[in-house]
C-alpha cells in the first residue's frame, strides 16, 4: 500500500466509527467511565450535572484554550508565520523561514456520531544566508465513531500524521523537525464494531484494518562501529475480536463468556509477520454490588516470522535499497523468529464503586511468561479525568500505533507546538454535557521506529482538567520493547535487545481576557537503548505562546521555545526558537 492510499484511508477514518468494544462482555452494575482510552471506552457517566460554564463570550475561539459544549464545531483556518531558530549547541547557526498553512479543527458530538479532527498542512519557505530546504509538512490526528444501526452496529476510524527527528538508536525526538534525520509518520485504521444481545447473551466484536508508514531520514547519525538501525517502512494490521457472554445473575449466579481473537500484522521490512490466534472462556464472580473476581483460560498460538536480506555475492554484505533499508531476499524461505502455543490464563479483580471510579487488574501467563494488564479510570466530576493503563503484547511499530490511535477519545482539543505547527503526540479531552472526554497520548507508540517486531510492555497515565479559564493536564508513561528477530539473519543482533522509554508531557492553557489567551507545553523523554554502541539519549523541550484576537476572525500569535537532545555517544543538540504569526479563522 502506497502513501496515496493512506490519504484515502485517513480521510475515510475522519468520518467513520464505533464505540470501542472491550475484549470481554462481563460488566459491573455501572457503565464505563469517562475518557475513551485504555482505561475506559465511553464518555463519562458522571451524574452531578456539573457542565462547563459559559462565560458569555461571543464565540471567539482562541488557539490557546477551547471550552466548547455544543454538538458541532468546525473551524477552518489559514495561517502565515515568520520563524527564527538559533542553534545553541554544537554550532551557532541561525535559520529563518516563513510558513503558510491551512488546517481545520472540528468536533461532532451527536446522538449517533462523535468525531474529533485537528489536521494541518504547512508549506515552509527558507530564506537568508543559512537557508533551510523548502518543504511540506502534514500533521494532525482524527478519531470518529458513527452508528450505522443505533446502539448496535458502528464504524470506527482514526488517523494521524506527525513529523519528528530520529536518533541513531531508533528513538524519536519531538520538536526537532529539521535536518537530515527528520521523518514523517502516517497511520490510520478503520473497521466495524458490533454490540447487541441474543436473548440473555451479550454479543460484542470488532474488526479493524490499519496501515502505517514512516518516511526515511536522509541521513541517520551513527557511532563508528555501530550496526545501522533498520527503520520501519510500512505495514498493515488486521485485528478481529468476537465475544459471547452472560451477566452474573441472568442464567447463573456467575457471568460466563466465550471469545476468540485474531491479530495479523505484516511489516514490509524483511517481510516480517505476526500471526496470533486465541480462544478463551472467562467467568465473573460477584463479591458484592461493586466488587467481582474475574478470570479466564484458553488456548493461543503465536508465530512471528521473517525473511533475510539479499546478500551481495561480491562483497558478502546485505544489499540496501535507495531509502537505506535492507532489500528482502524473497527467494529464500520464511524463518521463524518466535513461536508459542498452548495454555493461557489470567485472574483478576474488578472494582466499580460508582459511575466515577473503575479499576480492573489482571495477572496471568501468556507468551510463555507472566503477564500483567489492567486499567484505572477516575472522573470525580464532569471536568476532570484520570486514566491509567498497563499493557502487554507482541506487535510491530504499526500495530502498536494503531492500538494507541484506537485508545484516543473522539472528543478532544489538539495540542500543537506553536513553533513548528506540529501536533503534540498528546491530546486534551474536551468538556461536553456528558462530562470530560479524557485525554490520551501516542508517546509510547511513537518512541522508537525500529523495524523489528517486539514484545511491548508498559504503563501510561493521563490526567486532564478543564476549568472555566484554565485547561491543564499531565501525561506520563514507561514503554519497554524486547525485540524479536530470527537467528542467522541481518536482524539477529536485535533479537533480545531491550529498549526502554520513559516520557512525560504537560500542558497549561488559559484565557487571559475576552480577546487573549496563552498556551504552554513541556515534555521530556529518556530513551535507554539495549545497543551499547548506539547509547542512550534524552530530549527536553518547552514552549510558551500568547494569542491575541485583532478582529472577529483574525488572531496574532507570538511564541518562544527551547528544545534539545542529549546523546551518550554523539554530540548534543540544543536550539531556541521564536515566532510571530497571523491566523484567520473562517
Amino acid at each position: 500500500m502506497k502513501p496515496q492510499y493512506l490519504t484515502s484511508l485517513a480521510a475515510t477514518a475522519l468520518f467513520a466509527v464505533v464505540t470501542p468494544c472491550a475484549a470481554h462482555a462481563q460488566t459491573m452494575p455501572y457503565g464505563d467511565l469517562g475518557g475513551s482510552g485504555p482505561a475506559a471506552s465511553a464518555n463519562s457517566g458522571s451524574d452531578d450535572g456539573d457542565e462547563a460554564a459559559d462565560d458569555g463570550d461571543s464565540g471567539t475561539v482562541l488557539p490557546g484554550i477551547s471550552r466548547h459544549t455544543g454538538r458541532i464545531r468546525v473551524t477552518p483556518y489559514i495561517e502565515a508565520q515568520q520563524v527564527v531558530t538559533a542553534e545553541l549547541s554544537p554550532g551557532n547557526e541561525t535559520l529563518t523561514y516563513s510558513t503558510v498553512s491551512a488546517g481545520v479543527e472540528a468536533q461532532l458530538n451527536g446522538r449517533n456520531a462523535q468525531a474529533g479532527v485537528a489536521v494541518r498542512y504547512e508549506r515552509r519557505f527558507g530564506w537568508g544566508g543559512n537557508k533551510i530546504s523548502d518543504s511540506d509538512v502534514v500533521s494532525g490526528v482524527a478519531r470518529a465513531n458513527v452508528a450505522v444501526v443505533p446502539h448496535t452496529l458502528f464504524i470506527e476510524g482514526g488517523a494521524m500524521a506527525a513529523r519528528m527527528s530520529v536518533e541513531n538508536n531508533g528513538a524519536t525526538t519531538p520538536g526537532l523537525e529539521f535536518g537530515n534525520s527528520s521523518a514523517q509518520v502516517y497511520g490510520g485504521y478503520i473497521g466495524p464494531s458490533l454490540k447487541t444481545q441474543l436473548g440473555d447473551i451479550d454479543v460484542e466484536g470488532h474488526y479493524r484494518f490499519g496501515y502505517t508508514r514512516v518516511t526515511t531520514p536522509n541521513v541517520l547519525p551513527a557511532n563508528p562501529g555501530q550496526t545501522p538501525v533498520d527503520l520501519y517502512d510500512d505495514g498493515t494490521v488486521h485485528n478481529a475480536v468476537l465475544h459471547l457472554g452472560t451477566k452474573a445473575g441472568t442464567l447463573l449466579p456467575i457471568g460466563l463468556g466465550l471469545g476468540a481473537g485474531w491479530n495479523h500484522e505484516d511489516v514490509s521490512n524483511l517481510d516480517q509477520r505476526i500471526d496470533d490466534k486465541h480462544v478463551r472462556a472467562d467467568a465473573l464472580l460477584p463479591l458484592g454490588s461493586d466488587l467481582a473476581l474475574v478470570g479466564g483460560v484458553g488456548y493461543e498460538k503465536v508465530e512471528v516470522s521473517q525473511r533475510d536480506a539479499l546478500i551481495d555475492t561480491l562483497t558478502g554484505l546485505p544489499v540496501l535499497a535507495a531509502n537505506g533499508r535492507y532489500v528482502t531476499d524473497t527467494s529464500q524461505p520464511r524463518q521463524i523468529s518466535y513461536e508459542a502455543e498452548g495454555l493461557i490464563w489470567d485472574a483478576g479483580v474488578m472494582w466499580r464503586p460508582s459511575r466515577r471510579t473503575a479499576l480492573e487488574a489482571h495477572v496471568g501467563r501468556r507468551y510463555g511468561s507472566t503477564t500483567y494488564f489492567g486499567s484505572f479510570a477516575y472522573a470525580p466530576n464532569s471536568r476532570t479525568t484520570l486514566n491509567v493503563s498497563v499493557y502487554d503484547g507482541i506487535s510491530g511499530f504499526g500495530g502498536r500505533l494503531n492500538q494507541a490511535l484506537a485508545d484516543l477519545p473522539t472528543q478532544f482539543d489538539g495540542l500543537r507546538n506553536p513553533l513548528t505547527g506540529g501536533l503534540s503526540t498528546c491530546v486534551a479531552g474536551t468538556t461536553t454535557a456528558q462530562g470530560n472526554s479524557g485525554g490520551g497520548c501516542l508517546n509510547g507508540a511513537l518512541g522508537s521506529v525500529r523495524s523489528a517486531t517486539f514484545r511491548g510492555r508498559g504503563v501510561m497515565a493521563s490526567l486532564g482538567i478543564q476549568g472555566n479559564n484554565l485547561q491543564y493536564g499531565v501525561d506520563a508513561g514507561y514503554d519497554r520493547h524486547t525485540f524479536i528477530a530470527a537467528p542467522g539473519t541481518v536482524l539477529a543482533l536485535a533479537n533480545g535487545v531491550i529498549d526502554e522509554n520513559y516520557w512525560v508531557a504537560a500542558y497549561l492553557n488559559g484565557r487571559i481576557d475576552r480577546n487573549s489567551s496563552f498556551g504552554t507545553n513541556v515534555w521530556a523523554n529518556w530513551y535507554q537503548s539495549g545497543d551499547a554502541l548506539a547509547g542512550n539519549s534524552s530530549s527536553l523541550g518547552a514552549t510558551a505562546a500568547y494569542y491575541r484576537t485583532l478582529t472577529g476572525n483574525l488572531t496574532a500569535t507570538a511564541a518562544v521555545g527551547i528544545n534539545g537532545v542529549n546523546r551518550e555517544v554523539l554530540q548534543d543538540i540544543w536550539t531556541a526558537s521564536g515566532l510571530v504569526g497571523l491566523r484567520y479563522s473562517f
